[in-house]
């Protein structure tokens, strides 16, 4: 068995023990949503042991005492990356007025058993960038704040008691850049496509509900031999998808059709 640490991802644990997950679950109430098998894919990949913690309302070594029986080794020692200090309040909350705030409270939607995603895009959608999204929630979204900052969104989370959470997301510039990047550097849609010839492997995710659009993406993404490039239909360009796919190592290429019809051409860098 492995030796564990404040930044073990979930997903290590639950590869490596079938029990880990209800171990896990036993912890806190916040994690039942773990046995849903879309978001537990979609949160475990990204989120730490520690990450969790703070989700959970528990501590790192709530999680080593569960975890041990099942013959994990805990290495203490290691600290976790992400910092607990006190951040002060950003530039982007100073002063600003209460009609550029636009709430969305995710609590009825998670309750439910379904995923916000799709909702939260929509929120942020729209906004400019005097303007800010609060987003309240039973616990901080942290692995939604690494995809957005990735995108470019400055954020800052309060803690009003141990279940509110009130995160702040501001679209800044560099989120309008970083679209219009993608759009602009993709201009050899006609050149890829025929390289991949004979060596695509076709989907259409146009509908499926979110998250189920990224995630079927990402299993095919597994599976698909180096050599090869996935073909995508979808009804939009899928901005949490894209820094993803960096992080894997894998380029790809945008034809925008229409407003609800989008191709994208995914391969290994």
């Amino acid at each position: 068995m492995i030796t564990i640490n404040a930044n073990t991802k979930i997903a290590t644990l639950l590869k490596q023990h079938p029990d880990a997950l209800e171990a896990i679950i036993s912890i806190s109430p916040k994690f039942n949503k773990l046995r849903n098998p879309l978001l537990r894919k979609l949160m475990a990949g990204r989120t730490s042991i520690s990450m969790a913690s703070k989700i959970g309302g528990c501590t790192v070594n709530d999680f080593f005492e569960k975890l041990q029986p099942l013959g994990f080794s805990v290495d203490s020692e290691t600290k976790a990356d992400e910092t607990t200090e006190s951040v002060a309040v950003p530039e982007f909350l100073k002063n600003i007025s209460a009609k550029d705030i636009a709430e969305l409270d995710v609590r009825p939607v998670l309750e439910s058993g379904k995923d916000p995603l799709n909702l939260i895009l929509e929120k942020l959608k729209p906004l400019q960038s005097h303007q800010v999204l609060k987003l309240i929630n039973n616990f901080e979204p942290i692995p939604l704040i690494q995809l957005l900052e990735k995108q470019g969104y400055q954020t800052y989370t309060e803690i009003i008691d141990p279940d509110l959470y009130y995160t702040y997301f501001n679209k800044t510039e560099k989120v309008k850049n970083t679209d219009a990047g993608n759009k602009a550097e993709l201009t050899d849609w006609d050149e890829k496509l025929k390289y991949y010839e004979g060596k695509l492997k076709t989907i259409d995710v146009r509908a499926l509900e979110m998250p189920l659009p990224m995630l079927t993406i990402l299993d095919e993404l597994e599976k698909l031999p180096e050599t090869d490039a996935l073909y995508v239909y979808h009804k939009r360009i899928p901005v949490f998808l894209l820094p993803e796919l960096k992080d894997r190592n894998f380029e790809f290429r945008i034809k925008e059709i229409t407003d609800g019809e989008v191709y994208l051409l995914i391969f290994k860098s």
